[in-house]
């Protein structure tokens, strides 16, 4: 939650070691926004779990794969 008011200058924003700074996410441009390729690449190759973009201000700061295995009962 942020505690910014009107006039404030913005709180400091946390380093994420390999997103680097992106740009907002907003409207559509020509090339491709770094951090899709970067969710594109969480997503490739997982069959149960999830892929979760943390966004702050407009602009993607972290991104969460957690992968489930599902194991089968033996009979």
């Amino acid at each position: 939650m942020s505690t910014d008011k009107p006039g404030n200058p913005p709180s400091p924003q946390p380093h994420s070691p390999g997103l680097g700074a992106s740009p907002p996410i907003s409207g559509r441009s020509a090339e491709r926004h770094p951090a899709i390729d970067r969710i594109d690449d969480a997503l490739r190759d997982l069959r149960y779990g999830s892929v979760l973009a943390i966004v702050q201000d407009g602009v993607v700061v972290q991104i969460e794969r957690t992968e489930k295995t599902r194991l089968t009962r033996p009979g």
